[in-house]
């Protein structure tokens, strides 16, 4: 559950990501059965970031490296008309419109209307006429157009990871103008060159430009995939995204399956039957996450023996939390822990002592764990002593939800259960005096717990952003529970500059 809203990485490159796989691919025979993360774009999101692809289009044509275009053709009372456009260049480009369209079980359809641009260049031509006399000439040409443009995109599965193929291109032209030096009247050598040259170039345009949008399609496809796999990996920690099934293509979303297994040194992760059905998700947001319980489990084991889940305090936080009630039963118990000590000679540590047990229940998530607790003082001029020792078991059920770009986890006290399974004390050898555990339990239920939720909070807050969660819109997200799977839904805005910011990076 933690974890949920790292997944929110996947909405950049999400119209690449979900679409339909190639039959390279195997899955098992069970549709589902291996999904431990699943994620579902719905329409209104794909036309939100459909507004960005102005910004592939503009790129893909600036960026199109045009060849030389060369040609000849036999003219009467010229003769032999040899020509040839060098230094093509694209300015002053502009785009009216771009539409998005989702195909079922096609590909996704998108149509960019009225392109305007203007490429410029050099002309260069020779006619040999009567009596072999050769005529050389080079003057500077503009070209006006307006061209439609439809593309496709499909996706190819490659080691169970997605390839764009945006290679499905047309262009249609529905202006192609030629200025000689700047001329605009229409004169014989304009008409002459325009009737020579439009169809070789109109080729050529097409060629160059679909060209570079597949490049870029499938440029952007590997930035996608590697930018999710930074997201759901923190150090030695890891979540496998490969595909585990094939993604759906509905009139009104897109739904991708990974297998979210942990990947974590020598640790073995293995999913069961995923209890994942389509119809667990709706379409009234614009984004959906579903995870699976196994995945969470699995991120507390790993979290466990990578030795994250150790707490040290000391001084003011240590006073709050053994400070919960200004009573003289608290003081006295305090007084017989530490001896005397100051807080500020005295340290708490706080582990686990086993692998987390997690379970998703509709009124949240249910983590169960062995920990334990010593307390040791400092003694002027003398050893480290350790004054209390415990072993208990915790059982606590805590709500998750996202609000201003920070996580927020709740729990719920009723829920909490602590039992002691090994109690020493200093103070206390026979562990008869009933003042001390009590104190304790109260301690741990009403501060414990929840100091050790607000240390958890902040860490996984900016573990998130230094993914880059904090660049993104995020409206009204939602965490839901329920039995065996976490959904978390969001609309979203789009942060325009991630995509300005790779294009100028990798061109």
């Amino acid at each position: 559950m933690p974890w949920a809203g790292r997944m929110v990485l996947g909405s950049l490159g999400v119209l690449l990501l979900l679409v339909q796989v190639a039959a390279a691919c195997e899955f098992g025979p069970f549709p589902y059965g291996d999904t431990g993360i699943v994620c579902r774009m719905t329409k209104a999101a794909a036309l939100l970031l459909n507004q960005e692809t102005a910004q592939l289009i503009q790129t893909a044509f600036r960026n199109a490296r045009f060849p030389n275009v060369t040609g000849e053709r036999s003219v009467r009372l010229l003769g032999t008309v040899a020509y040839g456009l060098s230094n093509i260049q694209v300015n002053e480009l502009s785009i009216e419109k771009s539409e998005v369209e989702l195909k079922e079980n096609d590909a996704i359809h998108i149509a960019i209307k009225n392109v305007t641009a203007v490429f410029r260049g050099t002309l260069s031509y020779s006619y040999t006429g009567a009596w072999f006399l050769q005529l050389l000439h080079s003057v500077d040409f503009e070209i006006e157009s307006s061209i439609d443009l439809q593309i496709n995109i499909k996706l190819m599965c490659q080691k169970e990871q997605v390839a764009a193929d945006a290679s499905d291109c047309y262009l249609t032209f529905h202006r192609l103008t030629l200025h000689l030096q700047g001329e605009k009247e229409p004169g014989w050598l304009k008409q002459l060159f325009t009737d020579l040259i439009s169809f070789t170039l109109k080729l050529v345009l097409k060629g160059e430009v679909c060209n570079e949008i597949n490049f870029l399609a499938q440029m952007l496809a590997g930035f996608v995939h590697d930018l999710a796999d930074n997201f759901v990996q923190d150090e030695d920690i890891k979540i496998d995204l490969s595909l585990a099934s094939v993604p759906l293509i509905k009139a009104n979303y897109l739904e991708s399956h990974h297998k979210g297994l942990v990947l974590y040194k020598n640790f073995s992760d293995a999913l069961g039957d995923s209890v994942f059905s389509p119809s667990l998700l709706s379409e009234a947001r614009m984004l959906y996450f579903w995870l699976s319980e196994h995945l969470l489990s699995s991120l507390a084991s790993a979290a466990f023996l990578d030795r994250r889940l150790v707490a040290t305090i000391t001084g003011e936080k240590l006073q709050a939390l053994f400070e919960v009630e200004d009573t003289e039963v608290q003081r006295k118990a305090v007084q017989m822990i530490f001896q005397g000590a100051s807080y500020n000679k005295s340290v708490a540590k706080v582990w686990s002592l086993a692998h987390p047990q997690i379970s998703v229940q509709p009124e949240g998530t249910v983590v169960k764990s062995l920990v334990a607790a010593e307390v040791n003082i400092f003694p002027a001029g003398e050893e480290p002593l350790m004054v209390l020792y415990m072993e208990k078991e915790i059982t606590v059920t805590v709500r998750a939800a996202y609000e201003e770009n920070k996580l927020i986890l709740h729990p719920l006290d009723s829920r909490s259960v602590v039992e002691f399974k090994v109690f020493q004390c200093a103070a206390d050898p026979s562990g008869n005096e009933p003042s001390i555990r009590n104190f304790l339990q109260t301690m741990i239920s009403v501060v414990g717990i929840p100091e050790v939720i607000s240390r958890i909070e902040p860490a996984l807050t900016s573990m998130m952003n230094s993914k880059g969660l904090h660049l993104f819109e995020i409206r009204n997200p939602e965490i839901i529970t329920r039995q065996g799977y976490v959904i978390v839904q969001l609309d979203f805005g789009f942060p325009n500059h991630l995509l300005l910011d790779f294009l100028k990076k990798k061109l």
